[in-house]
Parts: structure tokens; C-alpha cells; sequence
């Protein structure tokens, strides 16, 4: 084998390794650049030697460059860097205020428990399950019993149950 082939070959291996130290490296794009250089003068390299030689070159160049990137992104996240600058997502908790919504449409007809005054929005309870409602007439005080009356979306409206 050609010398210079195994060069083209080092210069594919070495715009890889730039293209993954950019993901970790933040340089402005000059490493980008440099690896770009690589590739040009691998496949320059490769048409030297033949046409057959440098359209090969230029198809792995192609199918190179997204699977090094998708790799390095794959693998980033699991750095220690990566888990540092990387906001985990977001955990939730039994008892939110804002429940699904598959789970708010159920709400429809029940009965609950003012938690907090409704001037018109506050918590309600409805058996254990605390749901942000708006009231359908005004200011509901606390402690009154409430019958869900519409679900549109994430929002709740109640009203009041005349005790008897």
C-alpha cells in the first residue's frame, strides 16, 4: 500500500477525533476547521491516487461525519463534564398541582374539599388528589364542599355545593 494512502487514512482518523473534541472542547469552531482541513486533504489525497479511490473516500467522509457526531453526543451526557453542564430533567411528584390531563378529565362530577380561599383560583382536595381550581361565581372560602362543573384543558372550574 501506498504511503500516502495510509496518510489519507491518518487524516480521516485525525478529522474524527477533532470532530469528537469539538462536542467537548468549546473552541469557537477552529477545531471544526481543522478537522475539516483533514477530511479535504484525505480525500485530495485519495483522488491522487485514483477517481475510484477519492469517490470512496469522499462516501465514507459522508457517512463519517453524522456517525461521529451522534456518537460523541451519545457519549457526552455521560461525562463527568457532560453531567455537570447537562440540567437533569425535571422530577415529578405525587400530589403536583397540576396533574395530567387524562387525569383532570376524571375530575368531572366530583366532589371535593376547598383547601385554600378560591379568589377565584386555589386548591382544591378531591379524595387525597389537590388540584388548582377556579371558582364559577367569585371568592369561595375555605372548607366548603365543591362539585367540578368543567374541565377544559389543565383547568379545573368548580362550584360551590349548597348544604342543606
Amino acid at each position: 500500500m501506498d504511503w500516502w494512502l495510509v496518510f489519507a487514512i491518518f487524516l480521516y482518523f485525525a478529522a474524527a477525533a477533532l470532530i469528537i473534541a469539538e462536542v467537548f472542547v468549546p473552541s469557537g469552531g477552529i477545531i471544526s476547521i481543522c478537522a475539516l482541513a483533514c477530511l479535504v486533504g484525505g480525500v485530495v489525497i485519495f483522488f491522487r491516487h485514483s477517481t475510484t479511490a477519492g469517490w470512496v473516500g469522499v462516501i465514507i467522509a459522508v457517512v463519517m461525519i453524522p456517525t461521529v457526531i451522534i456518537i460523541a453526543y451519545k457519549i457526552f451526557p455521560r461525562t463527568r463534564f457532560g453531567k455537570s453542564v447537562i440540567l437533569a430533567p425535571p422530577e415529578r411528584q405525587k400530589g403536583d398541582a397540576v396533574p395530567d390531563t387524562s387525569e383532570i378529565k376524571e375530575l368531572l362530577g366530583a366532589e371535593g374539599v376547598v383547601l385554600t380561599p378560591l379568589r377565584p383560583v386555589g386548591m382544591c382536595d378531591f379524595s387525597g388528589q389537590r388540584v388548582e381550581c377556579v371558582a364559577e361565581g367569585g371568592y369561595v372560602d375555605k372548607d366548603k364542599k365543591v362539585k367540578v362543573i368543567n374541565v377544559e384543558s389543565t383547568q379545573v372550574t368548580v362550584r360551590v355545593i349548597e348544604e342543606s
